[in-house]
């Protein structure tokens, strides 16, 4: 049995839509063998499917063929992760680097950075030394 690679990566949940799936193989970003391929290649087992998803390249080797969505559980039973330790190592190292190097002023502020902040701003802008009060009672007799 045979499957076209778009229908098969959605089914066995390397994408989460067909759409996602079609455009991944258009863009050059999956290959059957080490030949990139057309949406409407045919896979069938034995096949070597590589997927790009930056930073990381992942390996499947194809066990069955399916054009129906499958549950999570049953995956296992139509394709094997082949990936190399090397590239799954790669997503810890841009895990870990992206809460490391993030810079300075782009995302959310951390808990720390606002804790910072909130006391810059409550000096900043206490009302010590000042009187707000209208203490003038000769103005209200112009009105």
């Amino acid at each position: 049995m045979e499957a076209r690679i778009d229908k098969w990566l959605w089914a066995v949940r390397i994408f989460k839509t067909r759409t996602i799936a079609t455009d991944a193989v258009k863009k050059g970003r999956v290959m059957i063998n080490d030949v990139l391929v057309k949406p409407s290649r045919t896979v069938k087992p034995g096949d070597i499917v590589k997927v790009r998803k930056p930073p990381v390249t992942y390996s499947f080797r194809v066990l069955q063929c399916t054009q129906n969505r499958l549950g999570a559980k049953l995956v296992p039973d139509y394709m094997e992760n082949i990936t190399p330790q090397s590239e799954l190592d790669l997503l810890d190292v841009v895990r870990i680097s992206g809460f490391i190097d993030r810079r300075k002023g782009l995302g959310r502020p951390t808990k720390r950075e606002g804790r910072d902040l909130a006391s810059f701003t409550s000096d900043l802008w206490s009302d010590e030394g000042f009187d707000f009060d209208d203490d003038d009672d000769d103005d209200d007799d112009e009105i």
